[in-house]
């Protein structure tokens, strides 16, 4: 009944950025370069770590999951926002912007617990090495694979299935792809159930999974501290600083985005592009680049 002398529609218009033609075709042709090589550095990354045997560790194995997982949020976003930039018909079907939209928050669900994992990973490895193998035995590293996985479309995804959005308002979309936050901005009725949603799952996911990460630094940094070889200090250093670089970059942006949104919801746009577009990018760089196994793989 509360629907019942709306006019729904079926598909969205992505506003994205500028509609200057220039400025459109600069943003066209980085976003193309960025792509490229977004898929070039985490196809390699993932090519080395599986064919060079030196590298099959719980440590590489995580990693590899985390460069395929870049290559699925950048091939789910960027793709619709290099159409959208260059496009000047910028309509796409709810379906498909539903679609993209859970694909999206399933992907980033499982980056969150991931990231956590590495941190436990890593302080495993260096809190207790004699047990690392035990603890961390491939045994364990696939149901781990599997509870990311199946953690984060149950908390993720499954309550917007539940409760699918229903549009009747205006169809313009301000953002490059389906992002949640704009959606809802559009949707209809009352939508206190999505937002009781996303402070649940943001307290699961962007605050539960930073406060893990936190402590197990925590105790990895007093376990470093009493190395009394310098050598071994700096390699376990080194180690733990890409890391902790990947988790500041990608829930620096998440917090601002779903925590902040009632203040920055006019930028969410430019926000998400640290996320979506610039820290698949990076992330292959920032690992390889600081670790002496893979520089010699």
């Amino acid at each position: 009944m509360e629907f019942e002398n709306q006019t729904f529609i079926n598909e969205f218009i992505l506003i994205g950025f500028s509609q200057n033609v220039l400025i459109r075709s600069f943003l066209f042709f980085l976003f193309y370069v960025i792509y490229v090589l977004t898929v070039l550095e985490n196809g390699f990354l993932i090519y080395t770590i599986i064919f060079v045997s030196k590298l099959h560790t719980p440590m590489y194995y995580f990693l590899c999951n985390l460069s395929f997982l870049d290559l699925c949020v950048s091939s789910s976003t960027v793709p619709q926002l290099l159409i959208t930039v260059l496009s000047k018909e910028r309509r796409i079907s709810v379906v498909y912007c539903l679609i993209q939209m859970n694909t999206v928050l399933v992907l980033g669900g499982i980056e969150c617990l991931l990231l956590a994992v590495m941190a436990y990973d890593r302080y495993i490895a260096i809190c207790f090495p004699l047990y690392y193998t035990v603890i961390m035995s491939w045994r364990v590293c696939r149901y781990i694979t599997v509870f990311m996985w199946g953690g984060s479309f149950l908390f993720s995804s499954a309550p917007t299935l539940i409760k699918p959005f229903v549009f009747c308002r205006e169809n313009r979309l301000d953002h490059f792809y389906c992002e949640v936050l704009a959606m809802m901005e559009l949707a209809c009725g009352d939508i206190s159930f999505y937002k009781i949603t996303i402070v649940v799952v943001g307290f699961f996911t962007l605050f539960s999974s930073p406060i893990f990460i936190l402590g197990s630094y925590f105790c990895i940094i007093l376990s470093i501290l009493k190395i009394n070889s310098s050598h071994g200090r700096y390699k376990a250093f080194s180690t733990c600083a890409s890391h902790l670089i990947v988790v500041f970059m990608f829930f620096g942006t998440s917090l601002t985005m779903y925590m902040g949104q009632a203040s920055f919801s006019a930028y969410l746009k430019y926000i998400s592009l640290n996320y979506m577009v610039f820290t698949p990018l990076l992330n292959p760089l920032i690992y390889s680049l600081r670790n002496n196994e893979v520089k010699e793989a």
